[in-house]
């Protein structure tokens, strides 16, 4: 390889932290909304302040489409996953109330709940996973025959990439008549996701990952029946002749002025990856995955984490280098080769100790939908030149 060709190079395989780059139309749809609208959505009674609602209806609406959600009004914007996560937590679980989760989940879910076992007395339990980061679904089983109020899963790991199978588990959670609710921060806009079959009574997802929109956009989905607490309040347009917070969806968690640019980009990349279909991305991503997989079982001494079949993971893949430093075999790929990765505990130090790298870490390829397997061979031909250097 010729070192200075590489360093200018860009190879973004970093799309479990956020996909890069974004379709045009999503920033076509921003621009647009930033020139001609910028109106303040429910606040004012002229033209672009209707226009700017009919923004934010229009994304709430896409997204509904794609995750089979039956009222879009029970969809609330959030900032990301993480806040998201944070309404459904602290505004549904009360003192002594009993959460099975599982070892595979990220910190936007463990911190909340470890506060809440710490000021509340919420009890947690934690179902184990297997050394390829597989939830142990027989163990979750026997955890829910004890009452639980709540079932919180991760979708898919954003460290080994191994996914739950939501069907399942969503009807495990019926049987034991425990709401469901899942973390689609790796999923959504990558796998399917259908809220009625698959019984989820809680979906919370970040917008700038598979979906492809901007950062700073997310959402929460809560079924007919639950009603966390709002987590802000203020103004919301509605009811404004009232000091109380509004109880009814969606106006309930979204005070203050949305995101209305990025919500604008959000609904162009929603609708774009219904367009291209969620069954084509996941198989280019399939695509990428097995190229590479395939390609790092030949290189000495690199380490591969999580299950080897597609069926069962998304194209997230931790490698290491025996002996090495991921901090550093992470650097070097970004600084000798143009190859754009992320090493460390990626937020889930749970999940590393059952797939045995904490406190290290591991280094983290993260495939998305504007990678090509010529990305994946450059890739390859960087971990085989680190792994020999």
């Amino acid at each position: 390889m010729n070192g200075a060709n590489e360093r200018d190079r860009v190879i973004y395989l970093d799309n479990a932290a956020t996909t890069f780059p974004k379709p045009p139309c999503v920033w076509e749809a921003m621009e647009k909304c930033f020139f001609q609208i910028g109106g303040n959505p429910g606040r004012s009674g002229h033209r672009l302040s209707y226009k700017a609602a009919a923004v934010l209806f229009d994304t709430r609406e896409s997204l509904a489409k794609l995750f089979h959600i039956g009222s879009s009004e029970r969809i609330a914007f959030t900032k990301n996953a993480t806040e998201a996560i944070n309404v459904a937590l602290f505004g549904l679980l009360r003192p002594g109330d009993r959460v099975v989760t599982t070892a595979m989940e990220h910190n936007a879910v463990m911190r909340p709940l470890r506060h809440l076992e710490r000021s509340k007395g919420v009890r947690i339990d934690v179902v184990p996973a297997n050394a390829q980061g597989m939830v142990d679904l027989e163990a979750m089983a026997r955890a829910l025959k004890e009452k639980a109020d709540l079932l919180v899963v991760n979708h898919a790991s954003n460290v080994a990439g191994s996914l739950v199978d939501l069907v399942e588990v969503g009807s495990l959670a019926r049987d034991a008549g425990v709401p469901l609710m899942v973390d689609a921060a790796q999923t959504a806009g990558c796998c399917p996701i259908d809220v009625e079959a698959m019984n989820i009574s809680i979906l919370a997802f970040t917008g700038h990952k598979g979906l492809l929109g901007p950062q700073g956009t997310g959402g929460l989905y809560v079924a007919p029946g639950l009603e966390p607490l709002p987590l802000i309040m203020g103004g919301t347009g509605s009811n404004s002749e009232r000091e109380e917070q509004p109880r009814f969806w969606p106006d309930a968690h979204e005070s203050g002025t949305p995101n209305v640019v990025g919500l604008a980009g959000l609904g162009a990349g929603v609708e774009y990856v219904m367009d291209k279909g969620i069954e084509a991305v996941r198989g280019h991503e399939e695509r990428l995955f097995k190229r590479f997989w395939e390609g790092a079982r030949g290189i000495p001494g690199l380490l591969l984490y999580g299950p080897s079949r597609w069926e069962e993971r998304v194209a997230v893949v931790s490698v290491n280098l025996e002996g090495r430093d991921p901090a550093r075999v992470g650097h070097r790929l970004d600084r000798d080769f143009g190859v754009m990765v992320r090493a460390g505990l990626h937020c889930a130090p749970s999940a590393h100790k059952f797939l045995g790298t904490f406190p290290t870490g591991t280094v983290r390829v993260a495939f998305g939908l504007f990678n090509t397997l010529d990305d994946v061979d450059i890739a390859l031909e960087a971990l085989e030149a680190i792994a020999r250097g």
